[in-house]
């Protein structure tokens, strides 16, 4: 008689599944490590470099949205640096909102990341809500040939890799790739101590600066609509209001390293 298989509490289940994760994590340091420190390394780091653009200009274009405007369009350049261009409805308030959208983009995916990641199944998932989201967004408000390259080449390897490799493979890409997102809060932190964000077409204020600036803007917001232009782009958004066409605020922001 064969004897009954032993099947782990559910509680020994949830902490070899977290310790898995820890592991992970552990792990996905250790690489960005190494990166960092190896001859060539900077080649393997550049596409994600670039992945930390990519969630900073989405974030100001999403905050655009929730507080009830609309992301007209953005651009990611191969320095590393981007450009997004909203519009939303007048106010102080609603302009920090959109600013700080951008700088808190990398975080808030990260913390997705790090959440969808515990388990091998969310992971693919969420690793393929993240390629269909970069797919939709790429025809939807990218403008420049190399962001809609990037961004495409992402989506396409994001849904690929959800569909084909197993779902532990999953979990480690998705960490691996949240981690790099949530150093780049800091390898880039001194964006937050700078006045201007250069960008690959130009200078212009920094997120900070215009968070800066709502207190004195606010007093002439309801004279004329605030002109917004951030990073490096002046871009020539227009919303339509039932007098006619208003310029609305244009949101341009970004910063290479």
């Amino acid at each position: 008689m064969t004897p009954p298989e032993r099947v782990a509490p559910p509680s020994s289940q949830a902490m070899s599944v977290s310790g898995r994760a820890r592991w992970i994590l552990l792990g996905s340091l250790a690489v960005t490590a190494v990166l960092y420190a190896i001859p060539g390394g900077s080649i393997a780091i550049w596409p994600l470099l670039l992945l930390s653009t990519l969630a900073h200009e989405l974030g100001h274009g999403v905050t655009a949205i929730l507080v009830g405007g609309t992301f007209h369009q953005f651009e990611i350049f191969a320095n590393g640096s981007g450009v997004a261009s909203s519009s939303w409805p007048e106010g102080a308030i609603n302009t920090a909102l959109v600013s700080a959208g951008g700088l808190v983009g990398p975080s808030i995916v990260a913390a997705f990341g790090f959440f969808m990641g515990r388990r091998p199944q969310t992971a693919k998932a969420a690793m393929a809500f993240g390629g269909l989201t970069l797919l939709i967004a790429d025809v939807w408000v990218v403008r420049n040939v190399f962001g809609f390259a990037f961004v495409g080449v992402v989506a396409v390897l994001s849904l690929v890799f959800a569909m084909r490799a197993s779902a532990r493979a999953n979990q480690h890409m998705l960490v691996f790739l949240a981690t790099q997102l949530g150093l780049s809060v800091f390898s880039r932190a001194d964006y937050l101590f700078t006045p201007v964000a250069h960008t690959g077409a130009g200078v212009m204020p920094s997120d900070v600066a215009r968070i800066a600036s709502t207190n004195t803007s606010a007093e002439n917001t309801a004279q004329s609509p605030p002109q917004i232009q951030y990073g490096s782009h002046r871009a020539s958004a227009m919303r339509a209001t039932s007098e006619g066409i208003t310029p609305a605020p244009v949101w341009a922001t970004g910063g290479n390293r």
